[in-house]
């Protein structure tokens, strides 16, 4: 080690870099590697990766996945930032489902070529191509499944409905990714029993959350999965009743709904604007509220193009809106709730590799993506889909500018 670098400032420059070059320094020197191993080390590696969050795109054509990461471009950065190509899976998914949690991204139902005839739930890792085909799982098939972190135990966990047989959800799937060394299987979970899921599922410090009918009544629910403790929770939701396509989000540390359309201004009849339903759940008086705010966005043409759905939100309070479909111009919005703007993010492209593919694929995007090197080693993720093919990485890239749009008042 340079005698002019001590231990403290050479974990700190590695603890800067990407995940996949620190990583790959712990091959190069043995005192590397044991400056680079250590649970500190990680520790400091995510707190600075939490401070350059990302954006995280899964783009989905034919059934086959392709992901970029791009910097998330905040109010005052440089209008131009670069979103890289990642990594493609290239098996076939039977819907358009995937899950979101830490890092890892699970296909609830995906066929692997040359690994199975049957389909199968897989976990996998979007940067480094690792991934883990989870055992076979007999499930109803508009059945439903979730991956979760316990930020306590540093475990992931897939919970999947099932029901097979019969029109009520009383009965879930809880499946853990432990050490290299275990075989997955699934458990069976009593869970409480509703009938339809109606939303992807957020997780919170270490708890999912997403939208159901309630069996008995047809009210709206929230359910609650915690999971660590694997227990089940109901919360009334029946201000949800009615409204479509909500979305759960984040908001600021508490679990929160949106909702959207378009409706006539007030002041022209011609006029069409954005209305966002916001509804947080707050305690209020020793008891859980939904509070609802209303904010309405001034017509926009380039929103009005395209089909959009909400993300998420930002750690800076912003409410993240992306194009549904890819398209040679890509845009993500994002409206800041407290000064009541709206700034839009243009995305030049995800590759020459997907423009030149004349079909549309459907995109997710993913919010505050950080880089996590406990992830990264993931043990149970044996498989990688670079060596299977016995390619290299490529090197494609998309140009996003960032254009500020008008502010926008209520």
């Amino acid at each position: 080690m340079n005698p002019f670098f001590t231990t403290d400032i050479t974990t700190d420059i590695f603890a800067r870099l990407p995940a996949k070059s620190a990583a790959k320094c712990r091959t190069l020197s043995k005192q590397w590697s044991s400056i680079l191993s250590t649970p500190d080390f990680a520790e400091r590696f995510l707190t600075h990766s939490s401070t350059r969050p990302r954006l995280l795109f899964a783009v989905e054509r034919d059934g086959h996945w392709t992901f970029f990461i791009s910097p998330q471009p905040q109010p005052s950065h440089s209008p131009v930032v670069t979103a890289e190509f990642h990594t493609k899976f290239a098996g076939d998914v039977s819907q358009y489902l995937c899950s979101y949690a830490s890092g890892l991204i699970l296909f609830p139902d995906m066929w692997v070529p040359g690994k199975s005839d049957d389909t199968n739930p897989v976990v996998c890792n979007p940067v480094t191509g690792k991934y883990a085909t989870l055992p076979y799982l007999t499930i109803y098939r508009k059945s439903r499944a979730f991956l979760g972190f316990d930020p306590v135990g540093k475990q992931f966990k897939v919970m999947s409905e099932e029901y097979p047989f019969c029109s009520q959800r009383n009965h879930h799937q809880v499946l853990s990714l432990g050490e290299g060394g275990e075989e997955l299987s699934w458990r069976v979970k009593d869970g409480p029993q509703y009938s339809h899921c109606l939303s992807e599922a957020i997780q919170i410090d270490g708890v999912l959350y997403y939208l159901a009918d309630n069996f008995d009544d047809s009210t709206r629910v929230v359910v609650r999965f915690d999971v660590r403790s694997e227990e089940f929770e109901f919360i009334e939701a029946d201000c949800f009743a009615g409204q479509e396509a909500v979305n759960l989000i984040n908001y600021k540390g508490k679990l929160a709904g949106v909702n959207w359309k378009y409706v006539k201004g007030d002041d022209d009849d011609e006029k069409i604007v954005l209305e966002l339903s916001l509804w947080v759940l707050e305690d209020v008086v020793e008891m859980k509220e939904w509070v609802k705010s209303v904010y309405v966005l001034s017509e926009e043409k380039i929103v009005r193009r395209c089909n959009f759905s909400v993300a998420g939100m930002t750690e800076g309070g912003e409410i993240v809106l992306a194009m549904d479909y890819t398209a040679k111009v890509y845009h993500v919005f994002f409206f800041d709730l407290e000064k009541n703007a709206l700034r839009s993010v243009q995305v030049q492209g995800f590759g020459d590799k997907l423009e030149a593919i004349g079909t549309r694929g459907r995109v997710r995007v993913f919010v505050d993506y950080v880089e996590d090197l406990s992830v990264y080693d993931e043990k149970q993720l044996k498989s990688s889909i670079l060596k299977e093919r016995g390619e290299s990485k490529p090197s494609s890239s998309a140009q996003v500018k960032v254009e500020l749009v008008e502010g926008v008042s209520e």
